[in-house]
């Protein structure tokens, strides 16, 4: 009787009554559900990240840039029901880079919009533009919308690595300043917030990508430009197996 009345104090103390009732449900505030919330509802497709670099033209009000995406993702919008496109625009006095997040399909209708503007007859503002790298499957976004900033302020810097890095080295370091700037992003911009605006070059300039780059990744020729890569996208992929090859017969002599 001693022996199991010891071991019933023990249980009682070990799992109190209290702890066996209550679900144990994680605490968490109004602004983190709703992050939450749009975290699910942008994983309903395989998702891809693309960045691109591109000319702006002369005395091109930046304002009209902005606009001209924010209709075009509206546009596919209408089609391509849900899958939204998260991203940001930097756009410097003659250049811009775009970091754009959707679904394959919203992504090319994006490409085919910039080629049709470059096709019509008219001189479109946005030239020269490179794609320099896609990321396919990506496993959650660096960006929860899209926003745009411009740069007003020219921002100086000491050297230009593109004298004396190779292509390699210019590439990494852009990729690597990109992600820091979006990591920045995605720990001080809240979900529904209009972003830094046209201060970021006040706010992180040490995060922004030389000027000097972007206008050097334009003009290499190691990148596809938009018809390039849809071309590429376009192309049929024929893969013959090894049962649909008719080998000779050995021969007897």
């Amino acid at each position: 009787m001693s022996f199991s009345g010891h071991t019933q104090k023990a249980i009682k103390k070990t799992f109190p009554t209290e702890a066996l009732l209550m679900p144990q449900v994680p605490r968490g505030n109004y602004l983190h559900l709703q992050e939450e919330k749009q975290r699910l509802q942008l994983k309903k497709f395989l998702l891809h990240r693309m960045f691109l670099v591109a000319k702006i033209t002369a005395n091109m009000e930046k304002k009209d840039i902005a606009d001209y995406y924010e209709q075009v993702f509206q546009s596919i919008l209408k089609h391509h029901i849900e899958e939204a496109v998260t991203g940001f625009l930097l756009i410097y006095p003659t250049s811009i880079l775009h970091i754009l997040e959707s679904s394959s399909g919203t992504l090319y209708q994006i490409l085919l919009d910039h080629l049709d503007q470059e096709k019509n007859g008219t001189e479109f503002f946005i030239q020269g533009m490179k794609i320099i790298a896609v990321s396919h499957n990506i496993p959650t976004r660096l960006f929860m919308q899209w926003h745009a900033s411009v740069i007003k302020v020219p921002v100086m810097y000491l050297d230009d690595v593109t004298q004396t890095q190779s292509l390699g080295e210019v590439i990494t370091e852009f990729l690597t300043q990109t992600h820091k700037l979006a990591l920045h992003l995605l720990k001080t911009v809240k979900v529904g917030a209009k972003g830094p605006g046209d201060t970021l070059h006040q706010l992180a300039p040490e995060l922004l990508i030389p000027e000097q780059i972007i206008k050097y990744l334009c003009k290499s020729e190691e990148f596809m430009n938009p018809e390039a890569f849809l071309n590429m996208y376009n192309r049929p992929i024929h893969i013959t197996l090894d049962s649909e090859v008719i080998w000779p017969a050995p021969s007897r002599f």
